[in-house]
């Protein structure tokens, strides 16, 4: 995008800390975004997120922020300097896969609040920075809500509410000027909760041998395949494309 520091569109991104966020904040820093990473509890993971970006030229912060307080997420949405132009829901609680037959009432309540109520959260607080910078919205979704996976209820579920309240926004806000779309995930090796369930046994050899075999494309997606997807929803080339959800996963949904 060709902006210096103290002129580059600023964006926040919840849940900059984790793998799919921290690529998100990559893809845009090199789109010549300034990031702003939150974080609940791995403060270290984001700084050292933040400092390879700055060690690339690029402007990059970090700040806490807790989606289940709205105090929280109204200090650090009025924490980030200059006007506000993006924000990103990369945000997310680890599920356990199991059957509907099988996941406890608890559990599934939970979820939904920590999904759902996170993301309400954050886009509700963010709205009035937003219109007055024309601001976009991306909110990460799972490609679950569109082909239905066994055992994936607690994504599925809360992602579908996800996608309802970032349509939403969508047609609620654009005469303000804001754009918001989601982006739904494959498939992706290498980040975290690819590993949580490789190490629960949720995933196992013989599952990811079949999932890959329903890939057209045969081959589970990166995360920068998710940044760059995000960074294009974000950018000015997509800016006549909202209430939009846009499936990144090899051709699983097809």
């Amino acid at each position: 995008m060709g902006h210096t520091a103290t002129e580059a569109p600023r964006a926040l991104i919840a849940g900059g800390s984790g793998g799919l966020g921290s690529a998100i904040g990559r893809a845009l820093a090199r789109d010549g975004w300034a990031v702003t990473l939150s974080y609940r509890t791995n403060a270290e993971r984001a700084e050292k997120v933040a400092s390879e970006l700055r060690a690339g030229g690029h402007a990059a912060d970090t700040v806490r922020l807790d989606l289940t307080d709205e105090s929280s997420v109204r200090a650090a949405v009025d924490a980030v300097p200059g006007p506000l132009k993006g924000v990103v829901y990369a945000a997310g609680p680890s599920i356990p896969l199991g059957h509907i037959s099988k996941q406890p009432v608890d559990r599934f309540a939970s979820t939904v609040h920590a999904d759902v109520v996170g993301c309400y959260t954050l886009v509700h607080t963010a709205i009035p920075r937003l219109r007055e910078a024309q601001g976009v919205v991306v909110a990460l979704s799972t490609l679950a809500v569109h082909r239905y996976v066994n055992k994936d209820v607690l994504s599925a579920a809360p992602k579908a509410a996800v996608e309802s309240i970032i349509h939403g926004v969508a047609s609620e806000e654009g005469r303000f000027g804001i754009r918001a779309n989601c982006v739904a995930a494959g498939l992706i090796e290498g980040e975290g909760m690819w590993h949580e369930l490789l190490e629960r046994g949720d995933y196992n050899e013989q599952m990811l041998a079949a999932a890959r075999a329903e890939i057209p494309l045969r081959r589970f997606g990166a995360p920068e395949d998710i940044g760059n997807a995000a960074a294009f929803l974000m950018s000015d080339a997509a800016r006549w494309i909202t209430a939009q959800t846009l499936t990144v996963d090899g051709g699983y949904t097809a």
